[in-house]
């Protein structure tokens, strides 16, 4: 028998189907791929014979050259992952702003701090104050009213696929960024308050988390 399985065995042949770019989990960091389907053959002393079927698709590092399976594409590179938590806290920023009753200078400028310690280098208190009141007369909204269905929709779509990789921690300072906007001109509003729940919701946080992080926040000194 361990003469005949150095004799016979299986080759697979792969073809490239695609390629892009990707967080390598073996090489930890974003490098390029090649998507492959390969067919298996049966060999005889190393010449193939028999088709045995299709194997894959899989996903082989250019780098490594490692292969994996297709749900590693699913995770976001280092490059969009960094994009998707800036646009996460400027959203988040923003909604806290508009919930506001008009936005003031404080709020602004710890709304801006947060924008900016997220990616957005060039982010000033300005520009924020002029793009919450352009966004509020674009939809008709009125400050300091709860979270309608618009601004919900808005916070989901930019922290729903942010949320599944995040740890806890990244979660939470997330909405703690909201939090401290918030508490920058005085106690939560009660429109506050339901964006934040909105925030913790699209997160998968628990309301009892919520609550408590709120509530921790409240208590900090500034």
């Amino acid at each position: 028998m361990t003469r005949l399985n150095r004799v016979l065995g299986t080759r697979t042949a792969w073809t490239p189907v695609g390629d892009g770019e990707f967080f390598c989990p073996g090489c930890g960091g974003d490098r390029n791929y090649q998507r492959l389907v390969g067919r298996r053959r049966l060999t005889l002393a190393g010449v193939p014979l028999v088709p045995r079927g299709e194997t894959g698709p899989v996903v082989e590092c250019a780098a490594c050259r490692h292969h994996y399976g297709t749900e590693v594409l699913d995770h976001p590179t280092t490059t969009r992952f960094s994009a998707m938590l800036r646009d996460a806290v400027h959203t988040v920023a923003l909604a806290v702003l508009a919930a506001g009753a008009p936005c003031a200078p404080t709020a602004l400028s710890t709304a801006a701090g947060a924008v900016r310690s997220a990616g957005f280098d060039d982010c000033t208190m300005e520009a924020l104050g002029a793009l919450v009141e352009a966004l509020a007369a674009d939809t008709g909204r009125v400050f300091g009213e709860p979270c309608g269905p618009g601004l919900a929709i808005e916070l989901h779509e930019a922290l729903d696929p942010l949320a599944p990789h995040l740890a806890a921690p990244g979660r939470e300072t997330i909405l703690l960024h909201g939090a401290r906007i918030a508490l920058a001109d005085g106690p939560y509003t009660p429109a506050e308050r339901d964006v934040l729940s909105t925030v913790g919701a699209a997160l998968t946080m628990t309301a009892d988390d919520v609550t408590r992080l709120l509530l921790a926040a409240a208590r900090t000194p500034s």
